[in-house]
């Protein structure tokens, strides 16, 4: 998507260790004209693939995933990082380590939220090693639901997760694919 690509540049910022600071847009502060305009091109990109559910996970995610979940007229689930007082029952859950903050988290969704005829679209800001949308995979697997495939609004491409993920069969959709990236600048995939 060159709108946000354009933004990207423009407003991003490259930091030490491959971290790419998008917060003053994307996930922290949010141009949500942007994030409108990415919500639409999610759902022209799989409307014809009977979504019924929106999953993402805690927090940065769940903007874009609202949005594109208001496209579909479906709910958006998020998976909460720790199980907490207000979640009760019987939950799906995955190990997941975070490239960003440098740790694992247990995500976690109600049983309840995901059925078994639900074809989920997971959506999320960022895919670098693919460790959170294989987490999510994983839940819905454990629902016995089916994987329409994931979007992502900024793909680390030189980080490998998303090609990873494709040649083991996700419909991977990332809106931009930052090939390589420095304090001088980054690039594009085509």
């Amino acid at each position: 998507m060159e709108l946000l690509k354009q933004e990207i540049v423009k407003r991003g910022k490259v930091l030490p260790g491959h971290v790419l600071k998008v917060g003053s847009f994307l996930n922290q502060q949010m141009d949500v004209g942007l994030l409108s305009q990415m919500a639409g091109d999610v759902y022209a990109r799989f409307k014809d693939k009977g979504v019924t559910k929106i999953l993402t996970v805690e927090a940065s995610g769940i903007a874009l995933a609202v949005l594109v979940a208001e496209r579909f007229k479906v709910d958006a689930v998020f998976a909460k990082k720790s199980k907490t007082a207000n979640v009760e029952g019987n939950v799906y859950s995955a190990e997941c380590y975070s490239y960003t903050h440098k740790k694992s988290n247990t995500l976690i969704v109600p049983e309840e939220y995901i059925e078994k005829m639900d074809k989920v679209l997971v959506v999320d800001d960022f895919l670098a090693n693919g460790e959170a949308i294989r987490s999510l995979k994983s839940i819905v697997e454990q629902a016995r639901a089916t994987l329409v495939g994931a979007a992502i609004a900024i793909e680390k491409g030189f980080q490998g997760g998303g090609d990873k993920l494709r040649e083991e069969g996700v419909d991977v959709y990332s809106l931009a694919i930052v090939e390589s990236m420095d304090q001088e600048g980054l690039t594009f995939r085509n």
